[in-house]
């Protein structure tokens, strides 16, 4: 993913949720998540993006509507970084996704974990402090360029694109 604040990789966990990696990884190459928002951030919590129509309401996947969930209990939402469907109960998957941004153990069992960031966790902290209105939607626009799909590891161009963008972002400034 291609961002106005940075690139991030997301590896995919095919084995436990094929349907959820399949859904996001056909919409990322049909270019569904280009020029789409994150437009739910919350601090100390996670970002949560994917809806063409920024609300938070919207996303269909790409089965036609809404899929079930393949929730297992080899995955847990711990530590930062861990990629989820978003959805508004039980079997509701669409196109939207969350990145959590610490260890979040009570959404376990509720949402299907597709994947963990591969690369540009630094990209991911940073979306995870802009400020935000009393929605927890980003006071500036948090922007999604461009969503591409690997198969295998990510070229190493991209690899490096997202671990550069990283490094300056954390890194102190004389």
């Amino acid at each position: 993913f291609e961002t106005n604040i940075g690139s991030f990789v997301i590896e995919l966990y095919y084995r436990h949720a094929p349907k959820a990696c399949h859904n996001i990884s056909t919409l990322a190459e049909a270019g569904y998540y280009n020029d789409v928002t994150f437009h739910r951030v919350i601090k100390d919590f996670m970002i949560q993006g994917g809806d063409p129509t920024g609300t938070g309401c919207g996303g269909d996947s790409i089965y036609g509507g809404k899929f079930e969930d393949e929730i297992t209990r080899n995955l847990k939402h711990t530590g930062a970084g861990v990629v989820s469907m978003a959805n508004s109960g039980p079997n509701t998957n669409g196109s939207q996704f969350f990145i959590t941004l610490k260890s979040t153990p009570w959404l376990d069992g509720k949402h299907t974990i597709f994947g963990r960031i591969y690369s540009g966790m630094g990209v991911i902290q940073r979306m995870g402090l802009v400020a935000t209105d009393s929605e927890d939607r980003p006071k500036n626009p948090l922007l999604i360029h461009r969503a591409l799909a690997f198969h295998g590891p990510p070229p190493l161009e991209q690899s490096s694109v997202a671990l550069r963008n990283t490094h300056e972002l954390t890194t102190p400034v004389a």
